[in-house]
């Protein structure tokens, strides 16, 4: 791990076991880069991290300073929320409209008369192909989904609907790269990859999105509560 990444993580160790922080401010560049034993180059790229992902915000003259509400969040972040959309770029490969499947009727609660849109895309951060990802939204929600808006933010594009998006319920696997993706994505076939599968919720309880993504590059730190309940019905099961 770079030094870097060492000190944005133990910064962010420090941040969610509720060490007491002056002001909820962090020290002054010069004290932590004594602490760490590093250049205040180090430490100011280790606090871009935070910033970037909202953990923090700097005010100029003032030093840098603890974001209450980003403590909330179970993923303080991942290899795609820790960018900003101008250093992420997406390059259609489908995109069409047709008539709804069964799963799909079930999943959106739609009818045998409704439509989705499909879309395929390849995302590029930093200019390096990361993600493949194929999406499913219902034409009944977003009749005028159009591809400059599948090449920015899907997510800004349905806040611009006037919908609240409210939480995702996220799976994960390990996969391996088969001939197709590598391809896409100019890497060699075979190679480990995290598939990531998506439905996202609106604040009404719809889900107005399913997706599944295919990422080479896939990374992400989250604060996970200790659950008591499952872990002693774990035990109590394992004695059967």
């Amino acid at each position: 791990m770079k030094k870097k990444d060492f000190i944005a993580q133990d910064l962010l160790g420090r941040i969610y076991q509720q060490l007491s922080f002056v002001n909820q401010k962090l020290p002054p560049e010069r004290e932590l880069a004594e602490s760490y034993g590093v250049s205040r180059h180090t430490i100011r790229k280790a606090l871009e991290k935070l910033l970037q992902i909202g953990i923090i915000s700097v005010q100029k003259g003032s030093g840098a300073f603890i974001n209450q509400q980003a403590k909330n969040n179970p993923l303080i972040y991942n290899s795609l929320t820790e960018k900003h959309y101008d250093q992420i770029n997406s390059k259609l490969i489908l995109f069409r409209k047709r008539r709804v499947q069964l799963e799909e009727k079930q999943t959106f609660n739609l009818t045998d008369d409704d439509y989705i849109w499909e879309f395929h895309r390849i995302r590029f951060v930093d200019g390096r192909g990361t993600q493949i990802e194929i999406s499913k939204l219902p034409c009944r929600y977003f009749p005028d989904l159009k591809q400059k808006n599948i090449e920015n933010s899907i997510q800004q594009y349905v806040l611009s609907k006037g919908y609240e998006i409210s939480h995702y319920l996220t799976q994960y696997q390990a996969v391996a790269i088969n001939r197709q993706e590598s391809e896409l994505l100019k890497c060699k076939k075979g190679m480990p990859a995290m598939k990531i599968i998506n439905r996202c919720f609106l604040n009404n309880g719809a889900i107005y999105a399913i997706s599944e993504i295919i990422d080479i590059h896939y990374t992400c730190t989250y604060i996970t509560p200790f659950n008591k309940p499952n872990f002693e019905l774990r035990l109590v099961d394992d004695k059967k």
